[in-house]
């Protein structure tokens, strides 16, 4: 599975934490991405997407198909 969202692009994040000494030690930041289902033209997809664009209404998630 890519770490990207595929619909904006969001991948992981490189930086330093650094301690009270001021000691630096690289550091990856991960976006939180989930598998979804997506309908599109009336076909099912899965998508791996972060959770913001899940949130904001990026995407129309698919119908599960059984009538209640």
């Amino acid at each position: 599975m890519s770490r990207k969202c595929e619909i904006c692009g969001k991948g992981p994040q490189v930086g330093f934490t650094i301690s009270h000494a001021h000691n630096k030690t690289k550091k990856v930041w991960y976006p939180n991405l989930q598998k979804v289902r997506v309908g599109e033209r009336g076909a099912r997809k899965r998508v791996v997407v972060c959770t913001q664009c899940i949130r904001s209404g990026f995407l129309r998630k698919a119908s599960s198909g059984i009538a209640s």
